[in-house]
C-alpha cells in the first residue's frame, strides 16, 4: 500500500502554480487523502485541527480573512504554518496576500494555486489522492479495453496472452497493460488496474521482442489505467476437460476481495481467441445492461420442452 505521496507528484497530476517551496519541498510528502478547509482555524479555532491534510483555501475562507484586522491576521497564520502542513493550495487563482505569503516563506510552508474553483478542485484532488495511496497488488497477465470493459488476461507462460492483446490492439481495442498489471481498490469496491510506469505501453511478443504500442498504433491504441470487469484464462484445450457450452455456469474470481466474473477460454490451433474475447465482452456488457442470451435460450428451450408434453 502507498501511505505517502511526493507533492511534486501531487503539482504535477493537477498543473499546479507553484508560489511557494522551500528547499526541502521535494521531501514533503501527503499522507491522507482526505482535504481540510482552514475556515475555523481563520476563527481561530485550532481544536481538532487536521494539519496532516492538504489545506485547501476557497473562496469563503479568503473572504472571511480580508475582514480580519491585520495583528490578528498574522496571529492565526503564525499559529496556522506553526504546524506541519504538506501544503496550502489555494483555488480560483486568487490573489496570494503578501502578509499570507512572508509567513509561509518563514516556516517553510509549500503554497499552491490553481485556477479551478473550490469543489472542482477538491473532487480531483480528492480521486488523484485516493487512487495513489489506494492498496495495490500486481498479478501476472494482460489488460486490455475492449469495447470499454477492461478485461484481464490470465492463463500459463506461453500460452499466447500478449500476442492475443495484440491482435486486438490491431482490431481497435487499447492495451493498458501487458505481463505485470498493477491493480488498485477504490473506496467503492472497484478494481482499477493500470501498468507500471515502466512497462507503460510496451508488450513483449516472443520471437520479435519488445513493442512499443503507443509509437506503433498510435496514442488510440493504449490507456493509462482502466477498471477491471472480467477475467478471462487462457489454457491450452484439453480434450478430457468440460467446457461450458451454454454460459449458465457462472464462476468469479476474488481480488482483493472483490468478486470478478471469470471465464475460462481454450486455445488451440484455428480458434480466433481474439474474436471470441471481443465476443465474451460484448455479452458481458449484454448481461449488464439486462439480456442474457443463454438464459433466454434456456427459457425457449423449457418451453418448447413443455408445449411437447
Amino acid at each position: 500500500m502507498e501511505n505517502k505521496v511526493n507533492i511534486l507528484d501531487v503539482i504535477n497530476a493537477l498543473d499546479l502554480e507553484v508560489i511557494n517551496f522551500p528547499d526541502d519541498g521535494k521531501d514533503h510528502f501527503v499522507t491522507t487523502p482526505e482535504l481540510n478547509r482552514p475556515g475555523l482555524q481563520y476563527a481561530g479555532f485550532f481544536e481538532y485541527f487536521t494539519s496532516e491534510r492538504i489545506q485547501i483555501i476557497g473562496k469563503s475562507e479568503y473572504a472571511y480573512f480580508a475582514t480580519i484586522d491585520d495583528e490578528t491576521r498574522k496571529e492565526r497564520l503564525e499559529k496556522l504554518f506553526s504546524y506541519d502542513i504538506p501544503a496550502v493550495i489555494i483555488s480560483r487563482d486568487m490573489e496570494v496576500k503578501p502578509d499570507f505569503l512572508e509567513i509561509a516563506e518563514k516556516h517553510d510552508i509549500i503554497v499552491l494555486k490553481s485556477n479551478r474553483n473550490t469543489t472542482r478542485l477538491i473532487n480531483k484532488l480528492s480521486n488523484y489522492l485516493e487512487t495513489r495511496m489506494a492498496k495495490y497488488e500486481t498479478v501476472h497477465g494482460v489488460l486490455v479495453d475492449i469495447y470499454g470493459v477492461g478485461v484481464l488476461i490470465k492463463g500459463e507462460s506461453s500460452v499466447g496472452k500478449s500476442e492475443t492483446a495484440l491482435e486486438l490492439v490491431q482490431r481497435g481495442h487499447r492495451l493498458v497493460a501487458d505481463d505485470a498489471v498493477e491493480i488498485r481498490k477504490t473506496d467503492e469496491n472497484t478494481l482499477i488496474g493500470q501498468a507500471p510506469e515502466l512497462l507503460r505501453h510496451f508488450m513483449e511478443i516472443r520471437g520479435i521482442g519488445i513493442l512499443d504500442v503507443k509509437t506503433l498504433y498510435g496514442v488510440r491504441a493504449v490507456k493509462t489505467s482502466h477498471d477491471i470487469g472480467l477475467v478471462i484464462y487462457l489454457e491450452s484445450w484439453d480434450k478430457n476437460k468440460y467446457y461450458d457450452r451454454l454460459g449458465l455456469d457462472r464462476e468469479y474470481e476474488n481480488i482483493m476481495g472483490v468478486q470478478i466474473e471469470k471465464m475460462t477460454v481454450p486455445v488451440k490451433p484455428g480458434r480466433n481467441t481474439s474474436m471470441i474475447l471481443e465476443v465474451a465482452a460484448m455479452n458481458y456488457r449484454q448481461r449488464g445492461m439486462g439480456y442474457d442470451a443463454a438464459e433466454e435460450f434456456t427459457k425457449k428451450l423449457n418451453q418448447l420442452l413443455q408445449s411437447d408434453r
